[in-house]
């Protein structure tokens, strides 16, 4: 009976180490535009979305150690992420950097409020087909280039429709950005029998959530067609920072 006991022990206290490194630990890369960047918060270091993403990660019992690297740019389209521009090459020497080359590598990319733009950013407006082409482009290369990594692609928000700062989005471009988010679902489709489990759809939800709230949770701005409202105050950058959160931790529970 002792003995059995000892086994009994012995095969649990085993499990509970077994279960402590089966943890993943998570390299991100956060590929996006202003909203990632975190325009218009004070303190974007702790407050754009990427942060409050981690901090929501932090948090969960099934993770690991969390590391990341903020690459949103104001105003960038998918053109100035494409494969062979500067911003490509700081993208990759971000996921480079990391010190744990064991943990898993997630780009997580949210692009396309500022291709859907009528007239400012560089190459809008881009047109559904191409938009598709380029994030196929942005995500073929850095599956090459890391071949253990995965793509998780965030839907788009929503902005109002009379948004027009800089550059000139109006509901023509609210429909672009909202034709955009099919073509990010059939793209992942396309890659489960050439690159299964590495490319994935992430959060779908926050697009209504903005429309719904953006009273409360993005930032009124002055513009050429009166208050508009595009980039997430605090609060909404919070918000973001749990759909985008709840995403990857979904994916990372089925998968790995």
């Amino acid at each position: 009976m002792k003995n059995y006991i000892i086994a009994v022990l012995l095969a649990l206290f085993a499990s509970s180490v077994y279960g402590q490194h089966k943890k993943p630990d998570i390299n991100i890369v956060f590929i996006g535009n202003s909203i990632t960047q975190g325009a218009q918060l004070s303190d974007p270091a702790t407050e754009a979305p990427p942060a409050t993403t981690v901090a929501y990660l932090q948090k969960q019992k099934n993770l690991g150690a969390i590391n990341f690297s903020n690459q949103g740019h104001s105003g960038y389209t998918t053109l100035d992420f494409l494969p062979g521009t500067d911003t490509f090459a700081k993208v990759e020497e971000a996921a480079n950097s990391f010190a744990d080359k064991n943990a898993l590598l997630i780009f997580s990319i949210k692009l396309g409020t500022n291709d859907s733009a009528i007239q400012g950013p560089h190459g809008a407006p881009v047109a559904p087909e191409a938009y598709q082409n380029n994030i196929k482009a942005i995500a073929d290369k850095l599956l090459t280039d890391f071949p253990r990594a995965i793509i998780i692609f965030q839907h788009p928000l929503w902005y109002s429709p009379n948004t027009y700062n800089g550059a000139r989005y109006l509901q023509e471009g609210l429909n672009r950005l909202q034709s955009y988010l099919p073509l990010i679902n059939s793209l992942v489709d396309s890659y489960a029998t050439t690159q299964p489990k590495r490319v994935f759809v992430g959060d779908t939800k926050a697009f209504g959530y903005f429309e719904k709230n953006h009273l409360t949770d993005l930032t009124p701005e002055n513009g050429r067609q009166g208050t508009f409202y595009l980039h997430p105050n605090k609060k909404g950058a919070e918000a973001l920072g749990v759909f985008w959160g709840q995403a990857i931790n979904k994916i990372i529970k089925r998968n790995f």
